[in-house]
C-alpha cells in the first residue's frame, strides 16, 4: 500500500514494478469498484511488464475531496500522480470511467502516453436521463438498491451461476464505495463527452469490449474504436463489462501481445 497527496487529496496506488519500464501499464479502474480488479491479471502478464494501479478519486482508499469534483479532476489526478512518480511515458489502460480519464488524459498530456488501451468504455457513456435516475435512486436509498443490477451488468449469466462467492465479493466492493465518490463519477461521466479527443488519437491504440458487456455493449464500444485511426478492435468472448475479473487470461494475452508491438 501507498499513498500520496495529489490535487489536495490523499491518492491510494501501488507500483510494481520500474516507472522507467518501456513495458509500464497504468490502470485506471471502473465505477464502483478499486484497483484490486486488476489483480486477476498479474499472474497472466509476462514478468516485465510494470503496473501502476490507483483508486481514482472517491474510490477504495483515495479520498474524495470535493464532492462536486468532474471528469477534469480525475484528469488532473492521474496526471498529478503520474508525475508524482516520476514516469515519462507509460501505456495507459482505462475500464469504463477508467477509459474516459484515459481519453481525457491524452487530450491533455499526449507526452505522456505511449499507447492506449480501452477496454468497455467509449468516447461518450450513457446520457443525463439515466445518469441522473441512477445518481437520484443512490442519493435516496444508497448504493445497495442498485447493486443486483449492476451486478448483471457487469457479469454474464455464467459468473452469477457458476462464480457466486466471487459475485458475492464484487457486489461488497461496490456497495462499499463512498456514495459522495460514487454519485460525483456518476456525474462526471454524464457530462464527459471525448469524441473530438478519440479523433485526435495519434498512438497505437487497443479497444476492447465483452461480448456480453451490458453496460457499454459491442457496438457502442466499435463505435469509439472507429473514431480512432488504426485503432485494434476485439471482443472478448464469454464476458461481461469486468474483464479482468471474468477473463483476465483473455485480457492479459490481449494486452501482453499489444504492449509488445513495435
Amino acid at each position: 500500500m501507498a499513498f500520496a497527496k495529489i490535487n489536495g487529496i490523499t491518492v491510494h496506488y501501488e507500483l510494481i514494478g520500474n516507472p522507467d519500464s518501456k513495458k509500464l501499464v497504468v490502470f485506471s479502474n471502473s465505477l464502483g469498484t478499486d484497483f484490486r480488479i486488476w489483480l486477476p491479471l498479474f499472474d497472466e502478464l509476462g514478468d516485465d511488464v510494470s503496473v501502476l494501479l490507483y483508486d481514482s478519486r472517491g474510490h477504495g482508499l483515495t479520498e474524495t475531496g470535493d464532492p462536486a469534483f468532474t471528469m477534469e479532476n480525475l484528469v488532473d489526478d492521474l496526471i498529478g500522480l503520474v508525475e508524482h512518480l516520476g514516469i515519462k511515458k507509460a501505456v495507459f489502460c482505462g475500464l469504463s470511467v477508467g477509459g474516459l480519464i484515459v481519453q481525457g488524459l491524452w487530450g491533455k498530456r499526449p507526452d505522456l502516453v505511449k499507447k492506449i488501451i480501452l477496454c468497455d468504455t467509449a468516447a461518450k457513456v450513457g446520457n443525463a436521463e439515466s445518469w441522473n435516475g441512477r445518481i437520484k435512486t443512490v442519493n435516496e436509498k444508497g448504493i445497495g438498491a442498485i447493486a443486483e443490477a449492476v451486478m448483471k451488468l457487469w457479469f454474464t449469466p455464467d459468473f452469477h451461476a457458476q462464480r457466486t462467492a466471487d459475485l458475492a465479493g464484487y457486489s461488497t466492493m461496490l456497495v462499499r464505495q463512498s456514495v459522495e465518490g460514487y454519485n460525483a463519477t456518476c456525474a462526471a461521466i454524464r457530462d464527459a463527452d471525448y469524441t473530438e479527443a478519440a479523433r485526435s488519437v495519434a498512438v497505437p491504440t487497443l479497444v476492447l469490449v465483452g461480448d456480453q458487456d451490458g453496460s457499454t455493449p459491442p457496438d457502442l464500444v466499435r463505435a469509439t474504436a472507429d473514431l480512432i485511426s488504426g485503432a485494434e478492435f476485439a471482443i472478448i468472448e464469454d464476458c461481461g463489462h469486468i474483464p479482468c475479473v471474468e477473463q483476465p487470461e483473455q485480457l492479459a494475452a490481449l494486452i501482453d501481445s499489444f504492449i509488445r508491438k513495435a
